[in-house]
């Protein structure tokens, strides 16, 4: 059996296919390469092709004369929604993100083609369906 002189990926990291660096595994990109590590979502249009509407314009044009900073939800938007899903499902388990993973990866097989925020959705409605101790909803 052929040994490997790398050493192999620790629990919270994954190897990229392209350059076969240890990346963190809450990455989208790898950081050596720029490989993207996640297929995007193919519900969403692109957002350089969607073109801002008149309240776009108004509330950008306010944010510049006041000077107020933008909320986190309209900077990073659906990446802090899928981090919270992640953090209340690894809170479900007992914080072993090993098992989170293994409950995502079970969801991916399930349903290939969807996205990341709907595995994490399924993933803790199934794991409080199975861990409801007497059966109610």
């Amino acid at each position: 059996m052929p040994v490997s002189i790398d050493p192999p990926p620790g629990n919270d990291e994954i190897e990229c296919a392209r350059c076969g660096a240890h990346i963190y595994y809450e990455l989208t990109r790898c950081p050596n390469c720029g490989v993207n590590l996640y297929e995007p979502e193919k519900s969403r249009t692109h957002p350089t092709l969607q073109r801002p509407g008149m309240l776009d314009k108004i509330g950008a044009a306010l944010h510049r004369l006041t000077r107020r900073p933008y909320r986190a939800e309209e900077v990073f938007g659906d990446a802090l929604k899928d981090a919270s899903l992640y953090s209340n499902l690894l809170r479900k388990v007992g914080g072993d993100p090993a098992i989170v993973e293994r409950l995502i990866d079970h969801e991916r097989r399930l349903r290939p083609q969807a996205t990341r925020k709907v595995w994490l959705q399924n993933a803790i409605q199934h794991w409080e369906n199975d861990n409801n101790p007497l059966g109610k909803s």
